[in-house]
């Protein structure tokens, strides 16, 4: 468990009561957060370790992950429970995830300066041994690329891009999620109804 997954020693704890079960049922945790607030908000982040969740699959993990936490009981107040996909523009929680979204952009934030610095955008790089690699634009205006320590870390995120999103269609209709001919039907109904229009 990283810090990147759970943060606070509160969301340590839930991680290891939730985890279990949301791997039960096919999903991985990407990452838990206990928002404050009036009521306090628990937020889970899951997906499929091959992409592409779905909000019957939020349903899925939402109604098992309820039935644990009503037996654990960890938290005293009331909360909500909010489970989502990791959307397109994801946190990136586990060091796998440097690997799988190798050549897409990134913003990384360390814990403590670097270089004079604690935020890093650029493309990542993959991994290598202990350390995440993103080529960002060096003081002379060209490309160079850094390592990053992964316990360093305490935040990071892909950039939406144009890039980005296509990938994220491409897993989509490989996943068998997107049916393509639905669009263009739709595409040719609003071409005839602007064609009704005109005339």
């Amino acid at each position: 468990m990283t810090d990147l997954v759970a943060k606070a020693a509160i969301d340590r704890r839930l991680a290891e009561i939730v985890q279990p079960t949301i791997e039960g049922l096919g999903y991985e945790l990407v990452r838990i957060r206990l928002m404050g607030g009036r009521t306090k908000t628990l937020q889970i982040m899951a997906d499929r370790p091959d992409g592409g969740i779905e909000v019957d699959d939020c349903a899925r993990i939402s109604t098992a992950v309820s039935a644990v936490l009503d037996v654990e009981d960890p938290l005293e107040d009331a909360y909500t429970l909010e489970v989502s996909s990791p959307g397109i523009d994801r946190p990136l929680t586990r060091f796998k995830d440097f690997d799988t979204w190798e050549g897409f952009e990134a913003k990384i934030e360390t814990t403590e300066l670097i270089d004079g610095r604690r935020r890093f955008k650029g493309t990542l790089h993959g991994t290598e041994g202990d350390e995440v690699l993103i080529e960002i634009e060096g003081d002379g205006g060209e490309p160079v690329t850094i390592g990053l320590k992964f316990e360093w870390l305490s935040d990071a995120k892909l950039v939406l891009t144009d890039e980005l999103i296509r990938e994220a269609l491409r897993q989509k209709k490989d996943a068998g999620l997107i049916d393509e001919a639905q669009f263009d039907k739709i595409e040719e109904e609003l071409s005839d109804e602007g064609a009704e229009k005109e005339e």
